[in-house]
């Protein structure tokens, strides 16, 4: 039997097809995983996340601690989930490009439009809550600890959507281009816990970014800038 007939198979539970019920499962999955989470970075920004326990945001969901352990291996994959939307972002913007623009060019233009739409990756946004969240993000040690392993499979995402012969090339490059995205986000988020108003800091960040691709094109344009 394929899979397409499998999807289609009839499911005497719901009186839907297997492939509807097995829909239904995984939307139930990602509502509960974003309960869990949500309850976790409520308690994580009212108490500070080294105060809470896992225990604390198990009892918070009214789940047991094996099943917030099946969504999330940690406390601090709790407190990523919320940017785990931006996972391969990078690889997708690479891969969606327009034809005959050039990688860093397409990636370039997408971090000045998440700049000026205020998206939380970017490090620059004033909502009260989401700085609330990259304080505790940016001050919390193993949650940077954390921060790594999402960025190395960042890189090695868009390692594999870069258009080069040879791959080890093509690592160096994403680990280049996802380490500037990372330290812009951060220069951001300084600038505005130092109390500057973000008026005045997002022309500052147009520019930075502008900056670290123009090094970036000094030493990757010539395979990934033309």
């Amino acid at each position: 039997m394929t899979d397409e007939t499998t999807d289609e198979t009839t499911d005497e539970t719901t009186g839907g097809t297997a492939g509807e019920t097995a829909g239904l499962r995984e939307r139930k999955k990602a509502r509960t995983r974003q309960a869990l989470s949500d309850a976790a970075i409520a308690l994580f920004l009212e108490h500070g996340f080294d105060r809470v326990s896992v225990a604390d945001v198990a009892a918070a969901a009214d789940v047991s601690k094996p099943t917030l352990f099946r969504y999330f291996p940690t406390k601090e994959d709790l407190a990523l989930h919320r940017i785990a939307d931006h996972q391969g972002e990078a690889a997708r913007v690479v891969r969606a490009r327009p034809a005959g623009q050039p990688p860093l060019a397409a990636l370039r233009t997408h971090f000045h439009a998440r700049l000026d739409a205020h998206d939380p990756v970017t490090g620059l946004t004033d909502h009260p809550v989401v700085r609330a969240f990259h304080d505790m993000l940016y001050t919390t040690p193993s949650l940077l600890a954390r921060l790594v392993r999402y960025a190395d499979r960042d890189e090695e995402l868009l390692a594999e959507a870069l258009p080069a012969a040879d791959p080890l090339l093509a690592r160096l490059a994403a680990a280049q281009i996802v380490t500037v995205h990372q330290r812009l986000a951060q220069e951001n988020w300084r600038k505005l816990v130092s109390g500057r108003p973000m008026h005045e800091v997002l022309p500052e960040a147009h520019a930075d970014v502008d900056r670290a691709y123009e090094l970036l094109d000094a030493g990757l344009g010539e395979r990934f800038g033309r």
